[in-house]
Order: C-alpha cells, then sequence, then structure tokens
C-alpha cells in the first residue's frame, strides 16, 4: 500500500488483505467490576500523564484533546485506553501488570469498528481483498490489457483520462456497451485505483486498455469475430487477453491454434471456464476456448472461498472471486454486482497485469506459471480450482 495512505480506512483494508485482524496501535484496559474511581486512577498513575472522561463534563470526549496524555479513563465503564507511549513493552509485560494490579482485569489490543453490515465496502471489494491486491507495488503500468467482450461505456466517468484503445469485430455495432458485461469485466481488471463515488473495484488500474467488442448488446457473438478479435489483441502487443465468454463444445483446434500464437507473441489468453454446473449434483467439464490445452482457464469462487455452485470444472488452471462481484456498468447504472467465471477471470488477468509489470520475463507460458505459483491452495480438488487462488505479487 501506498506510504502515503495511512488513514484509519486504509490501514483497516490493508490488515484485512493481508489476513490480519485491523488494531489501531492502542490497547484497551478494563478494570474489575468493585474497583473504585480511586483505584483506576491508581492503577494508571505509574504510567504517565492521565486524562479522563470526567474532565469534559463526561460527555463529548474529543479523542483528538488527549494530549500528552498516556491513558484516558472512562471512570463510568471501568475502562481506559492505553497509548503506545504509555504501553508495557512486550507481552509479558502487560500480564505482569494484570497480575500486579488488582483493580485491572484484562489488557487487549484495540480494534477498529465498523458498521456490521459489509465492514470492507467502504474500502475495496472482496475479490480485490481476498486476492491481496491493495498490498501490491504494481499497478500494471505499461502493460496492455485485451478484455474480447461486449465493449465498453467510452463515457464511464472512472475512466476519464485514460489510455484506451477499441475495436468493434460485430458487424454493425460500434464498440459502445449497452449490454453492460463487458464494462463490468474491464472495470475489475482494469479500473480506477480510487473511483470517485464507490469503493475500489479495479485492479491494473494504470494499464492500457483494449476493449474489443466481439460480443453483440444482446450478448452473443461469432467465433469468426473472437478469432478477429485475438489476432487484433496480438498484433498489438497485448500482454493479457481476457476473455470472459463461452460455449459448451469441446476443445476447438482453432482456438487452440490461436492461444499458441498467442503464447509465442508473449500473450496470454485467460478465459472464464462457463457456468453451466449446478454443484455439487452436477458439473458440467470446461467449456470451449478455456478447455484448450494452451489457455489459462478460470474457475469462480464464493465469499466463503468455495467453488461457486455454476463454476465449470475439469481442466481448471485457476481461480478467482466470482459471486457477488461490484464493478463498472454502463452509465446512467455506473456500477453493478453480478455473479459468474466472467467476474473471476478479469481478477486473473488484472493480477496478471501486475505481474507482467513485475517483470520483463512473465510473458505467454511464463506469465501463466507465475500466476499458478503465486496462488493461494485451497481446500479443493484441482480439477475444481487449479493450483487455487489468484493473489497479486
Amino acid at each position: 500500500m501506498d506510504s502515503l495512505t495511512t488513514g484509519p480506512d486504509e490501514l483497516y483494508a490493508a490488515a484485512i488483505a493481508a489476513g490480519q485482524l485491523p488494531y489501531t496501535g492502542r490497547q484497551i484496559i478494563t478494570f474489575n467490576d468493585g474497583a473504585k474511581a480511586a483505584d483506576m486512577v491508581a492503577a494508571l498513575s505509574d504510567l504517565g500523564p492521565m486524562a479522563a472522561a470526567s474532565d469534559w463534563g463526561g460527555s463529548d470526549v474529543d479523542m483528538d484533546q488527549i494530549g500528552d496524555a498516556v491513558t484516558l479513563l472512562f471512570e463510568q465503564t471501568g475502562t481506559a485506553i492505553l497509548t503506545p507511549a504509555g504501553m508495557p513493552v512486550g507481552v509479558a509485560s502487560t500480564e505482569a501488570m494484570v497480575e500486579e494490579t488488582p483493580a485491572i482485569r484484562s489488557i487487549d489490543p484495540e480494534l477498529f469498528a465498523f458498521p456490521s453490515a459489509a465492514a470492507a465496502a467502504p474500502y475495496a471489494t472482496w475479490g480485490l481483498l481476498a486476492t491481496d491486491v491493495l498490498n501490491s507495488q504494481y499497478s500494471g503500468q505499461g502493460i496492455k490489457v485485451a478484455v474480447l467482450d461486449t465493449g465498453m461505456d467510452l463515457q464511464h466517468p472512472d475512466f476519464a483520462g485514460r489510455m484506451i484503445t477499441h475495436s468493434s469485430f460485430v458487424p454493425g455495432q460500434q464498440v459502445q456497451d449497452f449490454h453492460g458485461h463487458g464494462t463490468h469485466c474491464i472495470g475489475t481488471s482494469c479500473g480506477p485505483r480510487a473511483p470517485a463515488k464507490a469503493p475500489r473495484y479495479g485492479i491494473a488500474h494504470n494499464a492500457q486498455i483494449f476493449a474489443g467488442k466481439v460480443l453483440s448488446n444482446s450478448g452473443t457473438g461469432s467465433v469468426g469475430g473472437i478469432l478477429a478479435g485475438i489476432n487484433w489483441a496480438i498484433a498489438n502487443g497485448c500482454q493479457v487477453i481476457s476473455m470472459s465468454l463461452g460455449s459448451k463444445a469441446g476443445p476447438q483446434p482453432f482456438y487452440e491454434q490461436a492461444a499458441q500464437r498467442a503464447l509465442a507473441a508473449g500473450s496470454l489468453i485467460i478465459a472464464a471456464a462457463s457456468n453451466d454446473s449446478n454443484r455439487p449434483s452436477y458439473i458440467h467439464p470446461t467449456g470451449a476456448p478455456a478447455n484448450s490445452p494452451s489457455v489459462l482457464a478460470v474457475a469462480a469462487l464464493d465469499l466463503n472461498l468455495d467453488v461457486a455452485v455454476f463454476s465449470n470444472g475439469g481442466k481448471i488452471e485457476i481461480a478467482g472471486p466470482g459471486v457477488n462481484v461490484f464493478s463498472a456498468a454502463p452509465m446512467p447504472r455506473q456500477y453493478a454486482t453480478m455473479s459468474g467465471t466472467s467476474m473471476a477471470t478479469p481478477h486473473v488477468a488484472g493480477i496478471a497485469a501486475l505481474i507482467a509489470e513485475s517483470g520483463a520475463a512473465y510473458r505467454g507460458a511464463a506469465l501463466a506459471a507465475r500466476l499458478q505459483t503465486l496462488a493461494r491452495v485451497l481446500p479443493h480438488p484441482a480439477s475444481d480450482v487449479g493450483a487455487g487462488l489468484v493473489q497479486a505479487p
């Protein structure tokens, strides 16, 4: 995380992303039930200057006005705040203080508190937290990401000023997205670091976006249009090609040929495994083009990191967040929440851009290998999640 953003919101998000509890750095002293005000004052007096809530008439305490005090006593609740300046050194000292001071029941780390409904929502989507994106030093700078989908809303305010190259491979339709699927996928893979009206939902916020419309505004497309989009992405030197699309067909030779040519050119095709399953009763095989050997197939996970009920299985290389994913949507709606392996795929694509930025050697097959090496191992079969949950470098 940027060292300049160290307020409570950022500390909380960073702690959650790292799998830690969000501590403030202070501690809470809890006094025994029978402790009198004088006992509490006596217990705190040796720690240094003390303030008391009663100094403000017992109400309207301004936590920024403690001044040089190292403790703040709340007499009515029998608790106190201990700042780092007065904190005993080491766990042993804290325990010794509790043992040696009859008035004190316990000393516990202070945690941040947030609204009980969706505590992480004000800071970043659950997918970015689960994949450790907020702790990455990379932004996709210098990397070209092609998203072949229903196009993009080129007027979306969150992408104002971004470098966007676009082309449509759907006869009679411009790249402008009147469906929403493509804008959502581009939002996850390459959305802004700090959108004005939403939590952070984008990963490679400095990547160059290549929006290829290969699916119509009704959400359908032809193989010819998809191949044309892949050809365009390779010709433009896109290191990452994200395809949240598929069919129930078996492996197709033309997709494998295209994927092999992409790898040879330093590009990696990342594709959705598709959503034809009804777990646990029925698991449909990975669809095309993700079932091609040279395409990185992506499965979807829910908020508990379990395999999404709809996620196909079999030939899977990696998994990403794919349930209740918040991202961009065409105006005037601006934002939407969607589910699918389509939503998991741009998580992988965005992180692939971060990895590609981290080292020039991570291109093509080497990029695919690095994605799988960094993945978080999950207690699920490889046929369901591949190497595991994608993780940012």
